[in-house]
């Protein structure tokens, strides 16, 4: 009898393991698509105002340019501070325009590198983020004791970045560069993990939906500044 209730046991606990894993995999994998659909909606946005001259000029030869490039910055911090008081539709509707105003932002690169570096970056990035991704979601390592160190080197980063608008060094450029590189590299990981880890927090489907937005929003941003920083390092100028 008592090996009976063992086994039913067993049964229960396979069972609840089994659901876990498969609501964990929907779970990342929302994560995963809304990021994808973000990417594609920022790069759709970026080739098309780059065809129009009009629109560049405005964009980034006028003082405008400044409100496009913070604008990006004030949907993230807003969508982190309110996402928790926004129905999911909202939440997502704010994730798009993000998405949007960061293709406008960066359509630059399209006139100031060639088409086929670009996409040969964006082929170097998207490789190395899966594979960094993946190690994050797998990996039995525990990676929270990397994000104070992450955390730190980025806003050394953005510091240094500012430094050099003044500075106009290209070596230190190049090595803001190759430093930026690693640090997403790890924040990719360290990033991928955390995201996981937060699907045991979970307790509605609303929660979720939210959870994965802001999910998506994270390795979006690690995604696109491991994009700008090796572009630096690979890109062609026209």
């Amino acid at each position: 009898m008592q090996f009976g209730n063992d086994r039913q046991s067993m049964s229960h606990a396979e069972a609840r393991v089994s659901q876990y894993d498969v609501g964990l995999r929907k779970y990342m994998l929302g994560v995963y698509n809304y990021m994808a659909a973000a990417l594609a909606l920022t790069g759709i946005v970026a080739m098309l105002a780059s065809t129009s001259a009009p629109l560049m000029q405005t964009v980034h030869g006028t003082p405008l340019k400044w409100v496009v490039m913070l604008a990006p910055l004030g949907f993230v911090f807003f969508l982190s501070a309110r996402i928790h008081k926004m129905s999911n539709q909202a939440a997502q509707m704010t994730f798009w325009a993000f998405a949007c105003l960061m293709g406008l932002s960066l359509s630059y690169i399209f006139l100031a590198y060639t088409g086929t570096s670009i996409a040969r970056t964006f082929f170097v990035t998207a490789v190395s983020f899966g594979a960094l991704s993946l190690y994050g979601y797998t990996t039995k390592r525990d990676l929270s004791g990397m994000g104070t160190f992450l955390f730190m080197g980025v806003v050394g980063l953005i510091l240094a970045s500012l430094v050099n608008l003044f500075l106009q060094s290209s070596m230190m450029h190049m090595v803001i560069s190759a430093i930026g590189v690693l640090l997403f590299a790890g924040l990719t990981a360290y990033d991928t993990q955390r995201i996981k880890d937060i699907y045991n927090e979970l307790d509605s489907s609303d929660i979720a939906g939210k959870k994965a937005i802001m999910g998506a929003l994270t390795l979006y941003l690690d995604f696109i500044n491991m994009f700008m920083f090796l572009l630096s390092f690979l890109g062609n100028r026209e």
